[in-house]
């Protein structure tokens, strides 16, 4: 491999660190953090992904919240539960495992949870203070995103940014994000249904792949040295893939990172900086 490994694993450690400083920090205020994660329905997948949040979350000091719901509960369950927790003192931040599941609406219960809880940065309200570029949680994976290409010092100004997918989880946060003033990339914002889709990843200096389609992206779709960032999880019988072919692809980018061990430990570093951001609100 001829790329340079971007990992999330190391960047989520050293943010880590700085974390738990902060936490300690506002424990010697009298401000206790808890982070609250609401699980409806048992798919393996989230379940895993859940737990990992609340051993990162109790490994800087943050206490966790657990609450689970079976795969028969209602909308008006899911609210009521979320309510619940909007309503605890000892949550600072929040947030609700998606996808759930089917014939449940995701777009609701994130908004039914109070932006000041909303450690996914998800919220309507949050999201229209990203556009207008105000102050408030940000969307964990563009955010988490940022700080790897910020570690690894990977400059976004004056360069060609393709994200691939428009989900309002990933897609169209993190191309406000890369464009905004400061980051000052020019993006092009590209999904699954555009013409010619390799010709237009192939324009990027920095290639953000989120669209759910294992090793969609090979070689073909990558200009030589550019930085690719792959953010699919997709459980196949050879084991966990990307949406980028990454043994092909690392022979010609500048830059890759990995699944696993790339954008999803970082996600989780996010929620918990936005715990952080959250708790000094109150």
């Amino acid at each position: 491999m001829s790329a340079l490994l971007i990992s999330g694993n190391d960047v989520a450690a050293a943010a880590k660190d700085r974390i738990r400083n902060e936490v300690e920090a506002l424990a010697a205020q009298g401000r206790a953090l808890g982070l609250a994660t609401l699980l409806v329905g048992d798919d393996p997948a989230s379940r895993q992904y859940v737990g990992y949040k609340h051993r990162d979350a109790q490994s800087v000091g943050i206490s966790s919240i657990d609450v689970r719901l079976p795969d028969s509960a209602t909308q008006d369950e899911v609210f009521a539960a979320i309510d619940e927790l909007n309503e605890r003192d000892d949550v600072t931040g929040m947030i609700v495992q998606l996808p759930l599941p089917e014939g449940l609406d995701d777009e609701a219960a994130v908004e039914r949870v109070l932006p000041r809880k909303d450690a996914d940065g998800l919220h309507p309200l949050n999201l229209g203070r990203l556009v207008l570029g105000m102050d408030g949680p940000l969307p964990a994976t563009p955010s988490g995103i940022m700080a790897m290409l910020d570690h690894y010092k990977i400059e976004t100004a004056g360069k060609v940014a393709v994200v691939v997918g428009r989900s309002f989880l990933v897609g169209r946060p993190m191309a406000l994000m890369l464009g905004a003033k400061g980051r000052d990339a020019t993006v092009i914002q590209a999904h699954s249904r555009t013409a010619d889709l390799a010709s237009i990843c192939r324009q990027a200096d920095i290639l953000i792949a989120a669209v759910g389609r294992p090793e969609m992206f090979d070689a073909s779709f990558v200009k030589p040295g550019a930085v690719v960032i792959d953010v699919g999880t997709n459980r196949t019988e050879n084991g966990l893939v990307g949406d980028v072919a990454f043994d092909e692809v690392s022979q010609i980018a500048s830059a890759i990172s990995p699944v696993p061990g790339g954008v999803g430990p970082m996600t989780r570093a996010s929620l918990l900086t936005n715990t952080v951001y959250l708790g000094t609100l109150t």
